[in-house]
């Protein structure tokens, strides 16, 4: 059967069964089970209408079971028995085994790398793209553009960098675009300036800018007549302060290192086998498609914003960048951490971007991907499952707190 003409009896058959459902559901509740008629017809109207939104809800109710609650138990079954074994039930001893493997803890340690640099790399340039094309003339424009990347696949995007990150031998033109540019400086002045003093700067102001984050996340402890939080919101700020002592100090750390590398100029590198720095590479691609989604949630929420603290703000003399860190910052905080978590819900499942472009290779290995590798070319479900649940487990926190926050805002 031609696909075009499957699909469009899929849509036939999908919809006529929706439609058809609930017209002989209702009428089989109507005047088969509770008539309304007889002398019990007022009890039977008032019972029918009890069961007509279980009634419309089971067809939602059943496929979220069937596709998402079965899954989540066999998942879990299964990540207690061994293939090997004719399904054997064996307890903990695939996570015993999954825990001992160097690879898991690669994909563990380069997960948490994404958490720290995507979500707020993405965040930060979509506020930032929010805030500077709410400003300009041609701002839909640009909008437009920045969310564009939105519309490419994960593996659209991946192969559009793969070929910005293409190497060829010396003696070839070289494609890839970061190698065109690369073979351009050659230890000179331009070099010194561009691969020296300019990522010195860059580090140095991104520790600035984290220590400032601290610094506002330690403000309420630090603040006796700050407003009293409760115990969860105080820990989660701890934590992310002692985040952001660390990321200052490795960052300060890096900063000599800038100066000393000896940097192999001339040479085309192979961007992507290079230790790390790979990972970087990965994530430049997500950062590309996320900063569109947030800024357009972001600026929504500017615009929200009543232009009355800001004029007050004004009128007591802030500068800019009073306004906007202490003026709208504070006030869009509840978007910006919905914006954060729900991007780092994409990044504790990233798998299309890894697998395209370097495969889990020159470890630059994530759970997702080892997931897929243990259960499709190892064929080994036990371990496979076992990392389907570690995922899962590192993901439920976020999904509740994003309810939570939620169902706070409908209040």
């Amino acid at each position: 059967m031609h696909p075009a003409l499957q699909g469009l009896l899929t849509i036939v058959i999908g919809v006529g069964g929706c439609i058809g459902y609930f017209y002989f559901s209702n009428e089989f509740l109507d005047k088969v089970l509770f008539p309304a008629k007889g002398p019990n017809a007022g009890r039977n109207i008032n019972r029918a209408n009890q069961i007509r939104p279980w009634l419309f809800l089971f067809p939602a109710m059943f496929a979220l079971g069937l596709y998402l609650a079965y899954p989540v138990f066999e998942t879990l079954r299964l990540s207690l028995t061994d293939r090997s074994q004719g399904g054997a039930f064996v307890g903990m001893a695939n996570y015993n085994q999954m825990f001992a493997e160097d690879k898991f803890w690669e994909a563990i340690r380069n997960n948490m790398l994404w958490l720290i640099v995507v979500p707020a790399a993405s965040t930060a340039f979509g506020l930032l793209a929010a805030q500077l094309t709410d400003r300009i003339g041609w701002g839909s424009v640009a909008k437009s553009l920045i969310f564009m990347p939105m519309a490419i696949s994960f593996v659209g995007a991946s192969v559009i960098f793969k070929l910005i990150y293409d190497t060829r031998p010396v003696d070839q033109d070289q494609i890839g675009v970061l190698n065109a540019v690369w073979l351009q400086f050659e230890g000179g002045i331009g070099s010194i300036l561009f691969l020296k003093v300019l990522p010195f700067v860059m580090v140095a102001g991104f520790a600035a800018i984290v220590a400032y984050v601290g610094y506002l996340l330690l403000t309420p402890f630090i603040d006796k007549g700050a407003r009293k939080e409760g115990i969860f919101l105080s820990v989660v700020r701890l934590i992310g302060a002692a985040v952001a002592v660390w990321l200052v100090v490795i960052s300060l750390m890096s900063l000599a290192s800038i100066f000393a590398a000896d940097l192999p100029y001339g040479e085309p590198q192979t961007w992507l086998t290079i230790p790390l720095w790979n990972n970087f590479f990965l994530m430049v691609v997500l950062i590309w498609i996320q900063t569109g989604f947030a800024m357009v949630i972001l600026s929504a929420a500017l615009r929200g914003i009543p232009e009355e603290t800001v004029e007050a703000a004004i009128v007591d003399g802030a500068n800019p960048f009073q306004i906007f860190f202490k003026i709208k910052v504070p006030q869009i905080m509840p978007t910006i951490v919905v914006v954060w978590t729900t991007i780092t819900l994409v990044v504790l499942k990233v798998f299309d971007i890894v697998f395209a472009m370097t495969n889990g290779q020159w470890e630059t290995q994530v759970l997702a991907n080892y997931m897929f590798d243990k259960l499709f070319r190892a064929n080994d479900w036990g371990i496979g499952s076992a990392s389907a649940i570690i995922i899962m487990v590192l993901v439920s926190p976020i999904l509740v707190w994003n309810v939570y926050n939620a169902r706070k805002e409908m209040r």
